[in-house]
């Protein structure tokens, strides 16, 4: 088992905890606000477990029906939870509503909120792991996993300060009305999350900036050629896909042309771990006078 997989194992384990944790302080004080951020956690288990069984896909190697391999499964995974997300939020709205017309008074407040805050940190921590390693491995599942737990992080302060509120001043309406707040901004994050997802499935080229960065590479070690264009980049789970053409002088020999998508292989290699490159080499005629200037 990868260190990816091992984290995401880890998830499923502390995502089970914060859930039991978050019920009990439901459970003892009776807050729908709290029952909300219970019913996150359930969809951090399913998220967790959603994105363990992706990794084990991802890392499988290409094989004859998968030439590119299996990295996109992770996508599908990120979109699973952005889409449990969503469902979670309708849920805490039917709980809500008929709360919110017809309020109730919260019992041991402040010992439901304490067990709620041991939570907070616990996903806090982990959130924080996920986070880390997500970019260090670049894997869109353990980000997506970190980004809803760190929401669920941020989600549980808001209602831990609502029901402290409602408990100060005995204001009922103030649990149930915190709770259709907190299920607006699950259905935000489910929103975000989704967006992005579907953008990897549909092959999105990389962001802005690492795309100047490859074209500056491309500029600055493919000293030889003539020129450098069309250049097409996209990701699929932790690996990132470079595609362009390279326009050398037609009195070139292969040997040499090659020693230059070398180099600017290893360069990219450099900068973007896991990275696979095509280089499509061409003679002067079909040069186009744009795309990467060759320094």
């Amino acid at each position: 088992m990868d260190r990816s997989a091992r984290i995401a194992l880890g998830s499923v384990v502390v995502a089970l905890t914060v859930l039991a944790l978050k019920f009990l302080a439901y459970q003892v004080t009776g807050s729908v606000a709290l029952y909300s951020d219970a019913l996150e956690s359930i969809i951090n288990v399913a998220a967790a477990a959603a994105a363990l069984i992706a990794l084990r896909v991802s890392a499988r190697p290409a094989d004859a029906t998968h030439p590119y391999g299996h990295s996109k499964a992770e996508y599908f995974s990120a979109v699973a939870e952005g889409v449990l997300i969503v469902l979670a939020a309708f849920s805490i709205i039917r709980e809500a509503i008929p709360a919110l017309q017809n309020p109730r008074t919260l019992e041991a407040p402040w010992n439901g909120l304490a067990i709620n805050l041991g939570a907070t940190l616990l996903n806090g921590l982990w959130a924080g792991v996920l986070l880390r390693t997500g970019r260090a491995v670049r894997s869109p599942a353990l980000l997506a996993d970190g980004r809803h737990v760190l929401t669920d992080v941020v989600t549980s302060v808001g209602v831990l300060a609502g029901v402290a509120l409602a408990a100060l001043t005995g204001v009922s309406w103030l649990d149930p009305a915190l709770a259709l707040l907190v299920a607006v901004n699950i259905l935000w994050s489910g929103w975000h999350l989704v967006r992005e997802s579907v953008g990897g499935l549909m092959d999105a080229g990389v962001d802005p900036h690492t795309e100047n960065r490859i074209r500056q590479l491309l500029s600055t070690h493919a000293d030889g050629a003539l020129e450098v264009h069309d250049l097409r980049t996209r990701h699929a789970g932790r690996m990132t896909f470079v595609e362009f053409h390279l326009v050398v002088p037609g009195a070139m020999t292969v040997q040499d042309a090659h020693a230059i998508c070398d180099r600017l292989e290893e360069a990219l290699f450099a900068e973007l771990p896991g990275v696979a490159v095509t280089i499509h080499v061409e003679p002067p005629d079909k040069a186009k006078h744009h795309g990467v200037v060759v320094v």
